[in-house]
């Protein structure tokens, strides 16, 4: 069990050292990398959704984004199936790192493998796992970046994306994105989009 615990810490402390590198800073004064606050915003959900969640999980959750703003958005064409190949670019460079960094820590091939699997999203519909990571990342997109998203777009490209977003989640996901506290702005897109989606189902 201690040499679980041992390196688990190493894992997290690796993975922590790579957010603190993020050049982005957030807060009152500019002081905490940006991708580490998403990776604590990240871990505060899975302990709402999964608090007896398996180390291989809580990685996977931490390392999400693990180094992200190191391949930006126009390195890929400005369109969706650039889009696409951007986000499918970075789980694959995002799971390989994690692995590397779980190896390094001291589990074995097959945990940092599941690790990177997790990242991936391999086999979202059969893996509970998988889904509660799912789950974690759409709530954080709800919690902390939904308000500076609507500010960049229309309202129907909003719904839109509130709707994509509700479908991914699982029921338990939906109960605790209800309970958030939010803005009247981002509550009312929100139920809107459920609307929406009621009417056409």
């Amino acid at each position: 069990m201690e040499e679980e615990s041992s390196k688990y810490t190493r894992a997290l402390t690796a993975i922590d050292g790579a957010h603190a590198e993020d050049p982005r800073k957030i807060g009152e004064t500019d002081s905490i990398p940006y991708e580490l606050h998403y990776a604590r915003k990240m871990t505060g959900y899975l302990e709402r959704l999964s608090p007896e969640a398996s180390a291989e999980l809580r990685l996977a959750v931490r390392a999400q984004h693990l180094r992200r703003w190191e391949v930006a958005r126009d390195s890929y064409p400005m369109n969706r199936q650039g889009y696409h190949a951007w986000r499918t670019a970075l789980k694959k460079r995002q799971a390989q790192m994690a692995t590397e960094l779980c190896r390094g820590s001291g589990y074995a091939q097959a945990e940092a493998d599941r690790v990177g699997a997790l990242i991936r999203k391999e086999n979202l519909k059969t893996d509970v796992e998988c889904q509660i990571l799912e789950d974690v990342a759409c709530l954080v997109f709800l919690d902390d970046q939904f308000d500076a998203f609507e500010k960049e777009h229309d309202e129907g490209k909003i719904v839109s994306i509130l709707r994509k977003t509700w479908a991914k989640m699982s029921e338990r996901g939906h109960e605790v994105a209800l309970q958030m506290v939010m803005s009247d702005r981002a509550r009312g897109l929100i139920e809107k989009a459920l609307s929406s989606a009621s009417s056409s189902s």
